[in-house]
């Protein structure tokens, strides 16, 4: 602790005091006139370029923090240098101010990685990342911010990379967030959208770059890193959404899907190791991929188109999940099932006065084909998974069948709802109805006797029991003679039909 204090912490206040005095003694010198523009600005570069070769001797001596220091206290005077000639002595143009800040950033750069010192990296950053703020002018130069951004940005990755340090891509990630929307807020109107959108890849390529080439060469990810991955494209989303909707619609809708692309072919190629970080980062490109291909869809498409193109890649999910055996993928499909049908619920579809070929049929059966699907795939699949997955996929082909017969008894109801011939409409939508529970239910379990699956068989008495409680305490009581008729008489038919293979299976199986 005392060699903390005594050699450490006293080291940073000796340099702030020491800076501190410098400035008051310029001060003092140039109230008094004692030194004009030119050679105040001239003496701070002078003693700003000292710093370097006295920390570098000191370096040599074996005082390594304390010459570390010094170079940092260099590189101040240095910036504030070159920030007086232009700003407040008006010496040398903006340009000119800004391209020796940027010689400046270099040359610290360039120091912290011959010493191999993450602190003075650390300073080179800080100052270049003050720069555009230095020179500022107060007026929109977007090309030569983000240009800079860019640089900067590439060059301290760049240093992180080769040395491995984990300090300078947050800050510089942070950085880049503060000037994009800085100026964004600022500046932005549509007739920069082609520059702005350039450079908004440009960033995100450029922090997406370093946590995937480290991840590619096996190296584990860290928190941090991969809090960089999320944001990252968190935000180039977010830009995209601002600048594009809803005039680029389909733009926005490809961006989208590129960034899913990109985020899926990261977690294929991230190499498989068995530790928890590698595979929390396939999990989380994996996650970004799904969580941007569901969003590309209520961007490109519109009502039932979302809800049919959810169901899709929810089977597609599930399928991927059994494949590559993952878990998560698997669970996300389950989320999408359970999105559709929120989906179906809470925004009931207004179907064309067209008996099947309609919105609403087509979209209940095709997301019930998606739910049978995900079954069917997974019974198929050797796949080993837990009792409570298990359940789910037969819900989900219990879910499939009850779609589909919703979808069936609604067009049943509307295509008598609205016919010409002169009947009572009501009670032949009620028959209708009753016919129709009756016969799924025969298919039902003609296709579970013949496939020998129980849960076919289950699904089709429980029908039948529901038919037989609508048959007989509402068709008796309502219904008029006729149509009690042919409900109770296709009723009858059916249960009988359904009795006899039942006593037939019971009486091969005594046999055998």
């Amino acid at each position: 602790m005392e060699e903390m204090i005594a050699g450490h912490w006293l080291n940073y206040v000796g340099i702030l005091a020491l800076a501190i005095a410098v400035a008051f003694f310029l001060k003092y010198a140039f109230d008094s006139n004692w030194i004009g523009p030119s050679g105040r600005v001239a003496i701070g570069i002078l003693i700003g370029t000292a710093m370097f070769p006295l920390s570098h001797w000191l370096l040599k001596r074996g005082y390594t923090y304390f010459s570390e220091g010094i170079a940092g206290l260099g590189a101040v005077v240095l910036y504030l240098s070159v920030w007086a000639g232009w700003h407040y002595y008006q010496l040398f143009s903006q340009n000119t101010a800004f391209l020796l800040m940027i010689l400046v950033t270099a040359a610290i750069a360039g120091v912290a990685l011959v010493r191999d010192s993450e602190r003075i990296a650390l300073l080179a950053l800080a100052g270049g990342a003050l720069t555009p703020i230095l020179v500022s002018t107060g007026r929109d130069e977007e090309v030569a911010l983000f240009s800079y951004l860019a640089v900067l940005g590439a060059g301290m990755l760049g240093i992180s990379w080769r040395r491995k340090w984990k300090s300078l891509p947050p800050l510089q990630f942070i950085a880049t967030l503060v000037y994009f929307w800085g100026w964004y807020n600022e500046f932005y109107s549509p007739k920069a959208l082609g520059t702005t959108v350039f450079f908004a890849a440009v960033f995100f390529f450029l922090f997406t770059a370093l946590p995937l080439a480290r991840g590619l060469r096996g190296e584990e990810l860290e928190q941090g890193e991969m809090l960089i991955v999320v944001s990252n494209a968190a935000q180039y989303l977010i830009a995209m959404r601002l600048m594009m909707w809803p005039a680029q619609r389909w733009y926005l809708t490809f961006a989208t899907l590129a960034l899913a692309a990109l985020h899926y072919a990261a977690a294929r190629l991230l190499p498989r190791k068995e530790s928890d970080a590698s595979r929390a980062a396939r999990t989380l490109y994996t996650g970004l991929a799904v969580a941007f291909l569901t969003l590309s869809v209520p961007i490109g498409l519109d009502d039932e188109w979302i809800t049919i193109a959810w169901a899709a890649e929810g089977t597609l999910l599930v399928w991927s999940g059994l494949r590559v055996r993952s878990t998560a993928l698997r669970g996300l499909g389950f989320i999408l099932y359970a999105i559709v049908a929120v989906r179906l619920v809470a925004f009931p579809i207004i179907a064309a006065p067209v008996f099947l070929l309609n919105a609403r049929f087509l979209t209940q059966a095709l997301c019930a084909a998606a739910y049978l699907a995900a079954f069917l795939f997974a019974r198929k699949s050797d796949e080993k998974v837990a009792t409570i997955e298990t359940q789910g996929y037969y819900v989900l082909a219990v879910g499939a069948n009850f779609l589909f017969l919703v979808a069936l008894s609604l067009e049943v109801w509307d295509l008598y709802g609205r016919t010409s011939v002169p009947i009572d409409r009501a009670l032949a939508q009620q028959l209708a109805l009753s016919v129709l529970w009756v016969v799924y239910a025969l298919v039902l379990m003609l296709g579970g006797v013949k496939w020998k699956s129980a849960a076919l068989r289950w699904q089709s008495l429980a029908l039948l029991g529901v038919a037989i409680a609508k048959v007989f305490f509402f068709d008796l009581s309502f219904l008029t003679r006729f149509y009690r008729i042919v409900s109770f008489f296709v009723l009858g038919l059916v249960l009988l039909v359904v009795s006899f293979f039942y006593q037939r299976r019971s009486t091969g199986t005594k046999e055998s």
